[in-house]
């Protein structure tokens, strides 16, 4: 990112509760971050939390998108379960459909969509899957934007579509030395100092570059940057971002209105 572009985006997982349980302090979230990605059902979330997560960032001018997953209440969207490409792209396409009839239920569309947990690592590493996830945003609506890891294969893919695409970052998680995210089955994969988080994330944006675990720096295109909020430290690690962010004169904007 140069000086003449100093605004970022930062986006968080939401309504990621089921029925009577919840998971993460959504409202806290919703006052730092300028955009929620919204869980559709699969991994997370029913009618009733989509409504209500939809509503809640209306109120606090939060831009919405889609977050669909594979189908893993269980596991909560984090174990790769084997699908056809035609059949990822459908049940993409099922949620993105969900997702738009509760957000205009709510008053307040969604304009993007960002793949969760395994399906989402799968559209970094998998031509296949990127693809199949792009083939469904087009066909269902291709005004929405594709939000997508950072010099993963949906980045390309996306973009090769015709579709508008925007990279993200992840402010609390490790990158291995070819900028894939470090699997959560190993130590140090996790980032919870919200201090450290926070002022990788400021040299990463700075930079325009992802900042791998031994300090090398891979140069990408940086939109957004996510927090995830089922952490313990979430909005602490969340608000710290923002704050390190501005003090060093970088705005925080949703990307839906950055350009």
């Amino acid at each position: 990112m140069t000086d003449s572009a100093l605004h970022v985006d930062i986006n968080s997982d939401m309504g990621e509760g089921f029925g009577a349980y919840r998971l993460g302090d959504d409202a806290a979230i919703l006052d730092i971050v300028s955009s929620a990605n919204v869980a559709c059902g699969f991994h997370a979330g029913d009618p009733e939390i989509m409504a209500a997560t939809f509503a809640m960032a209306r109120e606090k001018g939060v831009a919405v998108g889609a977050h669909p997953s594979f189908a893993d209440l269980w596991g909560f969207g984090r174990r790769t379960i084997p699908h056809s490409a035609g059949e990822i792209e459908r049940l993409v396409a099922y949620q993105i459909g969900a997702a738009q009839a509760l957000s205009t239920y709510a008053g307040h569309p969604i304009r993007y969509v960002k793949a969760h947990g395994a399906l989402g690592n799968l559209t970094q590493t998998d031509r296949t899957v990127a693809e199949a996830v792009t083939r469904a945003v087009k066909a269902v609506d291709p005004r929405l934007i594709c939000l997508v890891i950072a010099l993963g294969f949906q980045d390309r893919s996306a973009r090769d579509a015709g579709l508008r695409v925007k990279s993200e970052i992840f402010a609390d998680r490790a990158y291995t030395e070819e900028g894939l995210l470090v699997s959560r089955k190993l130590e140090g994969a996790v980032i919870h100092d919200a201090e450290q988080a926070a002022e990788r994330v400021v040299r990463m944006v700075r930079q325009g570059a992802i900042e791998t675990v031994s300090g090398k720096a891979l140069k990408t295109p940086i939109d957004s940057i996510c927090v995830h909020s089922d952490t313990p430290a979430a909005v602490a690690i969340a608000a710290r971002v923002r704050a390190r962010l501005e003090e060093s004169g970088v705005t925080v904007k949703a990307f839906v209105d950055a350009d």
